[in-house]
């Protein structure tokens, strides 16, 4: 059964479903506190959450979008913060996240998803971050950056509404680190919570046009399907996530051993800073 004792969340006006994936149990500990974040997107981060950040000593921030998403969307982050750009669809963009049409006509955009459409299309995407070229050059270059010894500080990763390329990072990253599967999509579901703050207000956009909520909300969060969807993709053509870790992002054995010293706390060790 999942076990998380604390709550890991990190409440923000303008930027939701933000949390510390420190303190969930792995093999030889729990995954250090105060080290590793995620979250949606930072564009709109703003007044005392800016703050806020920074006291969290975010100082590498990882940016999963496509540049269309970017556009005119940057994240608003501390001077000091640096951000590195992961392209994680740069092979096959329509896959991103994209609301335009649904806030520009959720009646055509309710019929383009309807009939389990949109979920199979979600479903393939999550696929597409374990398997697309763009998605492994992205994952490699992410965990190379996160045990580089000339990193300091904590680091955080998003995408749009942090929960489908995000979703990857944080449940390849956990697995890595030896999380039951149990306590992976305990997370991974997470976001189903903590992202209400910005998808409810386009479920109720949507049904004051008429669109049944209810069909988007699927598209909106997150489902097992979709967690599913990606560990077998990733099964079918690497094998373990450490297969998928060493064939796949062609990392090697010891910055895996490099990656668990930095991010796991030990009882009674003081962990890798």
């Amino acid at each position: 059964m999942p076990t998380h004792p604390l709550d890991r969340r990190v409440l923000l006006k303008t930027a939701p479903n933000f949390r510390d994936l420190g303190g969930i149990p792995v093999a030889d500990g729990t995954v250090r506190a105060g080290a590793l974040y995620r979250s949606a997107t930072l564009a709109k981060l703003d007044g005392d959450d800016v703050a806020a950040v920074a006291r969290l000593d975010v100082r590498t921030v990882y940016d999963l979008r496509t540049a269309a998403e970017r556009d005119g969307a940057l994240d608003n982050l501390p001077d000091s913060t640096r951000t590195v750009w992961l392209d994680v669809l740069a092979d096959n963009t329509h896959n991103a996240a994209a609301t335009g049409l649904l806030m520009t006509d959720p009646a055509a955009y309710a019929e383009s998803v309807s009939g389990g459409r949109g979920i199979a299309q979600m479903e393939e995407a999550n696929r597409n971050f374990v398997s697309l070229p763009s998605a492994l050059d992205a994952y490699r270059t992410f965990y190379l950056d996160l045990i580089d010894e000339k990193r300091a500080g904590a680091a955080l990763f998003h995408c749009t509404t942090g929960k489908d390329r995000t979703g990857w990072a944080a449940t390849s990253f956990l697995l890595l680190l030896g999380a039951d599967e149990a306590d992976v999509r305990a997370d991974y579901l997470e976001t189903n919570t903590d992202l209400a703050p910005m998808t409810e207000p386009i479920l109720d956009f949507a049904a004051s046009k008429g669109v049944d909520g209810e069909l988007l909300r699927p598209l909106l969060g997150v489902r097992d399907s979709y967690f599913d969807a990606a560990l077998d993709e990733m099964r079918t053509h690497f094998g373990t996530i450490e297969d998928y870790a060493l064939n796949g992002l062609k990392l090697t054995a010891e910055q895996l051993t490099t990656l668990r010293e930095r991010f796991i706390s030990r009882s009674g060790l003081v962990s890798a800073t």
